[in-house]
């Protein structure tokens, strides 16, 4: 008796080893987080193109108007226009920043401010002398002034955009929650007035 439960048992464990009913499903089962993920992905970045390509087109419409001489009592409506096209795309959350700083010239774009470097170490301290460039009281980085500047003044205009990402396949592949595109134009101003280059002086702390 115990040898035929032994001889069904080892039939009945046979006849399971070769059943391949549900296994398709079990196989699926394996695979659709992996292709889940990959579609999502593929969407992502597809939505990351088409808003920076959006953004960047924003910029450069908003770098032509900015050139006319009306531009000083038009920036907020700039401003809007370039928020307005990305926003259409992106979610209730998203931030966009603008930023517009102003240079003397192309050559200005991303320098610093001048300054007597009498101790040779390349940073601007232990009261050395300064050019105050942006007008702002202290040496900075960057000699841009916050604004679009004056006739003929060449404007680095940016805009950055930080959303979270629309599809929720971050935290399985290890990406930031929030998506940053920036993109940037640069501009002259028309030549209607004259350029003012007065600089004032200071000291570096």
């Amino acid at each position: 008796m115990i040898g035929q439960m032994f001889e069904n048992s080892r039939l009945s464990m046979r006849k399971l080893a070769s059943d391949e009913r549900g296994a398709t499903l079990v196989e699926f089962g394996f695979v659709a987080p992996i292709l889940v993920v990959l579609v999502m992905g593929v969407f992502d970045l597809a939505h990351t193109q088409y808003t920076s390509a959006l953004l960047n087109g924003a910029m450069q419409k908003a770098g032509r108007d900015l050139t006319l001489e009306s531009a000083g009592s038009q920036q907020d409506t700039i401003d809007g226009q370039v928020i307005n096209i990305v926003s259409e795309v992106l979610p209730n959350t998203a931030e966009v920043d603008l930023e517009k700083l102003s240079h003397f010239d192309f050559s200005d774009i991303g320098q610093p401010e001048d300054f007597n470097d009498d101790n040779l170490d390349g940073i601007c301290n232990n009261n050395e002398l300064f050019f105050d460039m942006n007008d702002n009281g202290q040496w900075d980085p960057d000699r841009g002034q916050a604004g679009i500047g004056s006739a003929r003044d060449a404007v680095l205009y940016t805009a950055t955009v930080t959303y979270p990402r629309v599809f929720p396949m971050a935290g399985l592949i290890g990406l930031d929650e929030n998506v940053t595109l920036a993109a940037s134009t640069v501009l002259r101003n028309q030549p209607f007035d004259e350029q003012d280059r007065t600089l004032e002086t200071g000291n570096c702390a």
